[in-house]
């Protein structure tokens, strides 16, 4: 059928990948924002459901019955399959159930398995050999016939028979030394390669864990790994990172984690309102627009917040800063600027901080500033070196409590003892608050886990909690922060590797903690 969605329901069988959430392809996103109801298998993962809308109706697949009569009522119902729908799945008797009951259906094919896991644990699947064989283990009895194979095979599905297939294709006249290698939650940060030969599956598959779905790959091509992995070597592989924030400000940050391999958890110890008392915001956006200010100066991305919402609350917009001169404290809060429609005129070049600020801030000269006065619209907990500093250049300071940071609620119980128990590899700080608020809610992060802070004043903070500060970024910026955490993994790697050891996690590192070789 075309690509245009008719206007009656239909059932559209939807490749969901291989694993990782953004192999997704164009029109299964398309339909899955599109869908009326979902039906997948209870182990696909959900991370899928955020291209969905809000309020799709979602059930597993004993529930496909019922989802045909929705699509036979004019809905649009997705049946997410893993991998590809047309290869090893058993989409046949749902299909049929489609024609008779006289439903239209689609069929989207999805990045397989036997491709993208070959190709994210650094192994061309058919690179230089003249065949590539697709085995499901399932259904396969006579592995002997399959030791011709002259190129690449890979087998679905085979991971509790592993050695007895390796045993097999030995038999079936393939040599014992043919490389192998079996790969679990492949293209996943989940992802765990072990490379063997056919004669050796036996020792180093013992201890190895393995669970489905895994691929059990046989051939030369599995020798390219050391030179082709680029996955499951990223500087924070597999790292599982806390990221304790406020969850408007952790979005870019845990985007930057996951470009190097980690796994990060976002868990607010911060939460951000208005002030108790709102009249002192109501005067000073009155005096911004009645030309009381010659100067406005934002020390946080939250403080522009602030202003923006009562901007729209008022029904003011960006060009009520014309005639203004405006500051901001960093990159972080210039970005939330400009979003607003406003350039910072003054953004330090040097510290990125109230006293950064303070040393590139202009003094008051009566002849060239009709105005001396500054706003400050700040969080309730703001020290005052700015309004300190300001006041010493000759500026008087209309220090504004613009929102107020408070406590969060604790995390999940798993959480907390994940902190406390070293499940978390690092964790990164952002402000002072960050450690006290974390260390409040959850308790002191394990001494196995990485500790990285933002600055010298968060390192200070941190350290009077008896934590040992592991990073501190170059400069006070979160995206420093993260790039100086994966230089740190990344060296660890390095390391462990120069020694001839297998490179470890921190949380590996853990008494009782699983170790297993990767």
């Amino acid at each position: 059928m075309s690509s245009d969605s008719p206007t009656s329901g239909f059932v559209a069988f939807v490749g969901a990948g291989p694993g990782d959430p953004n192999l997704l392809t164009l029109r299964a996103a398309e339909l899955l924002a599109k869908a009326d109801a979902v039906v997948l298998d209870a182990e696909t993962q959900s991370p899928l459901l955020r291209h969905c809308r809000e309020g799709v109706e979602v059930t597993e697949t004993s529930g496909f019955a019922n989802a045909v009569k929705s699509a036979a009522r004019g809905q649009l119902v997705v049946r997410l399959c893993e991998g590809d729908p047309m290869l090893f799945s058993s989409i046949t008797e749902e299909v049929a159930a489609c024609a008779a009951a006289e439903v239209d259906f689609e069929i989207v094919p999805g990045v397989p398995p036997a491709t993208a896991v070959l190709t994210y644990a650094g192994i061309p699947p058919a690179t230089g050999v003249p065949e590539f064989r697709v085995v499901d283990a399932a259904q396969e009895q006579d592995w002997a016939a399959h030791a011709a194979c002259r190129g690449t095979l890979v087998v679905y599905n085979g991971i509790g028979d592993a050695v007895a297939i390796g045993k097999a294709l030995i038999s079936g006249g393939k040599p014992d030394t043919t490389p192998v290698a079996v790969s679990s939650g492949g293209t996943t940060t989940e992802q765990y390669t072990v490379v063997s030969s056919l004669g050796r599956l036996h020792a180093d598959l013992k201890h190895a864990g393995f669970t489905e779905p895994a691929l059990i790959v046989v051939g030369e091509a599995v020798g390219q790994r050391d030179k082709l992995s680029w996955f499951e070597t990223k500087p924070l592989f597999g790292w599982r990172v806390l990221v304790p924030r406020t969850k408007e400000q952790s979005r870019s940050l845990s985007e930057q984690l996951v470009s190097y391999g980690a796994v990060p958890e976002e868990v607010p110890t911060i939460s951000v309102e208005p002030p108790r008392t709102p009249q002192q915001m109501d005067r000073a956006i009155k005096g911004l627009v009645t030309g009381r200010y010659e100067w406005v100066a934002f020390t946080s991305a939250n403080a522009v917040k602030a202003v923006r919402e009562k901007f729209e609350e008022y029904g003011l917009d960006a060009r009520a800063f014309a005639g203004l001169k405006v500051a901001a404290v960093g990159d972080a809060t210039a970005r939330a600027l400009v979003e607003f429609g406003v350039k910072p005129d003054l953004l330090p070049s040097g510290e990125q901080s109230s006293e950064g600020l303070v040393a590139e801030w202009p003094p008051y000269d009566s002849m060239l500033d009709p105005i001396n006065r500054v706003l400050l619209p700040r969080a309730d907990i703001s020290t005052d070196t700015l309004v300190a500093g300001l006041t010493e250049l000759g500026w008087e300071c209309d220090d504004v409590t613009a929102y107020r940071t408070v406590r969060a609620a604790p995390p999940p119980a798993p959480i907390r003892e994940a902190i406390k128990g070293g499940g978390f590899d690092a964790v990164l700080f952002t402000s002072s608050s960050t450690v006290r608020n974390l260390v409040g809610i959850a308790g002191k992060p394990h001494n196995v886990t990485v500790i990285a802070v933002i600055g010298p004043q968060t390192a200070k903070t941190a350290e009077e909690f008896g934590l040992r500060v592991d990073v501190m970024a170059d400069k006070p910026s979160a995206s420093a922060l993260a790039a100086a955490v994966a230089e740190f993994g990344a060296k660890q790697r390095q390391a462990a590797l120069a020694a001839g050891d297998t490179p470890r996690r921190p949380s590996q590192n853990r008494r009782g903690a699983r170790r297993r070789a990767k």
